[in-house]
C-alpha cells in the first residue's frame, strides 16, 4: 500500500509537535478560562440587570481581559513584576481593539434576537451564541499577536550567535608516554658514533693518557 506524504500537513504537524505546539495549548487554556469569565458576566448583564448591548459588552469584554491578561502571563512563562512598556500598554492595546469588534458582534446578537422575536432565556442564550462566535474569531488572533509580537523572546532573537570555540593542538609531554624524537644524524656519520658520542671521546682520552703516561 502507498502512503501519499503531504509536505503541508507534515510541516504543520512537525510545528505543532513542538514548542508552538505546547505553547498554543496553554494559550488554548487560558483563552477557555477567560471565555467563561466573559460570558458568565455578559449572561449577569443581559439576563439579570437587563443591560443594553454596549454596556454589557464593555463589562463582559473587561471580566474576560483581566483573566486573559493573567493567565496570558502564565502561558508564555513570564514571571515577576510586567513590562509596562512592553508588555501591559500593548495588551491593554490590543484588547481595545478587540472590543471594537465584540461590541459589534453583540449590537448583532441583540438586533438578531430582536428579529427573531426571542425573550428570557432565549434571547441569552442567543446572545451568548454570537458572543462566543466573535470569541472564537479573535482566538487565532490574539494568539499569533501575543506569540509572534507581545510575549516574543527578546532575548533570544537579540542575542548573537556565539562563535564556536576553537580547540588547542594538545602537546604531549615526555611525562605523558611520548620519547622526544632523535636528532638526525649528518650523512657519512656512523650508527655507534652518532648514537654514543660521549663514550666513544671517553675511550680516546683514556688510550691517550695510556700512551703518554710517563715510565
Amino acid at each position: 500500500m502507498a502512503y501519499v506524504h503531504y509536505e503541508p500537513v507534515t510541516a504543520l504537524r512537525r510545528r505543532f509537535g513542538g514548542a508552538l505546539g505546547v505553547q498554543f495549548a496553554r494559550f488554548t487554556g487560558a483563552a477557555l478560562a477567560a471565555l467563561t469569565a466573559t460570558e458568565v458576566a455578559l449572561t449577569i448583564c443581559n439576563g439579570v440587570f437587563h443591560l443594553t448591548s454596549t454596556p454589557a459588552a464593555l463589562v463582559s469584554w473587561f471580566a474576560g481581559a483581566v483573566v486573559s491578561y493573567a493567565l496570558s502571563r502564565w502561558a508564555w512563562n513570564r514571571t515577576g513584576r510586567p513590562d509596562v512598556l512592553r508588555e501591559t500598554i500593548p495588551f491593554w492595546a490590543i484588547s481595545a481593539a478587540v472590543i471594537v469588534l465584540l461590541t459589534l458582534a453583540n449590537k448583532l446578537g441583540y438586533r438578531s434576537a430582536a428579529w427573531l422575536h426571542l425573550s428570557g432565556a432565549e434571547h441569552v442564550l442567543w446572545v451568548d451564541f454570537i458572543w462566543l462566535v466573535a470569541n472564537f474569531g479573535t482566538f487565532l488572533l490574539r494568539f499569533a499577536i501575543f506569540h509572534y509580537v507581545l510575549f516574543r523572546d527578546r532575548r533570544a532573537a537579540t542575542a548573537s550567535p556565539s562563535p564556536a570555540p576553537t580547540r588547542r593542538p594538545r602537546t604531549l609531554t615526555p611525562s605523558q608516554g611520548t620519547r622526544p624524537r632523535p636528532l638526525a644524524r649528518p650523512p657519512g656519520t656512523p650508527q655507534h658514533t652518532a648514537r654514543r658520542p660521549l663514550k666513544a671521546s671517553h675511550d680516546r682520552s683514556r688510550r691517550t693518557g695510556r700512551l703518554q703516561r710517563p715510565v
